[in-house]
């Protein structure tokens, strides 16, 4: 049986991208129209449905923001996947930081290649009018797996590489 990155790594991606592709149909057919706010945890927690067609915190890149993003984030996902094809065969812990940026990517993605009005956001946390951006899981996939792999980063950066077959030191 196998216990390398791709036990870890493949299903990941596999659930967050079915999650985040679900979660986003389902408000785009329940919580409408864009930009009523649904209270989940009072004011704190709501879901609002909203389209996002320029990139976070909805900054555009003009007319043809669709397909320059689209574009990118095909790259990013080739340089991603090419990360882990030279990842150590039992790095988990990269693999897991890569699965949750490769899935976020892969599902804002699709967004916007299935529709012009741009990728599905739903969830809006905030107090009253002061506001968080509104977001979905796909984001929620990304903000987690870059801090994770820039947590990995740092921390091999200053202890040395770890070696695939120990366990990772204490700290």
């Amino acid at each position: 049986m196998k216990t390398g990155k791709a036990t870890v790594f493949w299903p990941l991606v596999a659930v967050l991208l079915l999650t985040d592709c679900t979660s986003k149909q389902l408000a785009a057919e329940r919580l409408e129209p864009e930009h009523v706010p649904h209270e989940v945890i009072g004011d704190v927690l709501r879901f609002t449905l909203a389209y996002n067609q320029g990139a976070s915190f909805s900054v555009s890149l003009g007319e043809h923001s669709r397909w320059i993003l689209a574009t990118l984030a095909v790259g990013v996902l080739a340089v991603l996947l090419g990360q882990y094809r030279k990842a150590a065969p039992h790095d988990k812990p990269l693999a897991l930081a890569l699965g949750l940026i490769v899935a976020g990517a892969s599902g804002n993605l699709l967004d916007r290649l299935r529709s012009p009005r741009g990728v599905v956001d739903f969830i809006d946390i905030g107090f009253g009018d002061t506001r968080f951006f509104t977001f979905n899981v796909a984001d929620l996939a990304v903000f987690f797996g870059a801090l994770m792999l820039a947590n990995l980063l740092i921390r091999r950066d200053r202890d040395g590489p770890l070696d695939a077959t120990s366990p990772p030191s204490p700290t």
